[in-house]
């Protein structure tokens, strides 16, 4: 096994990817709660997300130091690094972009509602499967194309829906400034998707490294 050595530090990078993964969940509850008006619930999500995103970055900055300090996985270290890190700017955009959405309040008008549910499923779809991508990157080398796959398919899926929600309120009478606000909240989204999908050519790339 890739890390039978070090199974405290494979068990720390479990525990970091469960709280990629409860941030991309915590984010779709967020948008749901803001698209209906849930205020309340919606700030209590953000600061969940945001909880989880610092307690991402402590146990990050333990890994980092551990295999660095006590030499671990030397042949691979310099690939495991760049994938958290590239794996943390995107929960990190995660947590970015709904921080947005409580700052600056943009009003979503009705049409476009079932379009920003759908662009957070997407991009949080992304994000899953390159977490996904990740465990077996440790576990089954094989299973991290099919991984890859899905994040390429679901962030081509994210630039399709942000296209849309583009088209659609820039064909609508709203004053520009409005048009070019909700603009960049469908772009906020779909980095998402792209930032995972960065996350997976780092993965790729590890992979081919470690069959040569």
């Amino acid at each position: 096994m890739f890390l039978k050595k070090t199974k405290k530090l494979e068990a720390q990078i479990d525990e970091y990817l469960d709280l990629v993964i409860k941030g991309g969940l915590i984010f779709k509850l967020g948008i749901k709660c803001y698209l209906e008006n849930q205020t309340a619930e919606f700030e209590h999500h953000l600061l969940e997300l945001r909880k989880a995103e610092e307690d991402a970055d402590d146990l990050r900055r333990n890994i980092e130091i551990k295999l660095y300090t006590r030499t671990l996985i030397p042949e691979a270290r310099g690939d495991v690094l760049g994938i958290l890190e590239s794996c943390d700017k995107a929960l990190n955009t995660t947590t970015e972009t709904l921080l947005e959405f409580s700052v600056e309040i943009p009003v979503i008008v009705s049409e476009l509602k079932n379009d920003f549910l759908e662009i957070s499923d997407r991009s949080i779809s992304c994000l899953e499967n390159t977490v996904s991508g990740i465990r077996s990157y440790f576990r089954n080398v094989d299973a991290v194309r099919d991984y890859v796959t899905k994040v390429q398919f679901y962030r081509k899926e994210t630039n399709k829906i942000a296209e849309k929600i583009k088209r659609t309120i820039y064909r609508t009478k709203s004053d520009l400034s409005y048009k070019m606000h909700i603009r960049d909240f469908a772009f906020h989204i779909e980095k998402i998707a792209e930032q995972s999908e960065d996350v997976c050519d780092r993965l790729s790339i590890a992979i081919i490294k470690r069959l040569e």
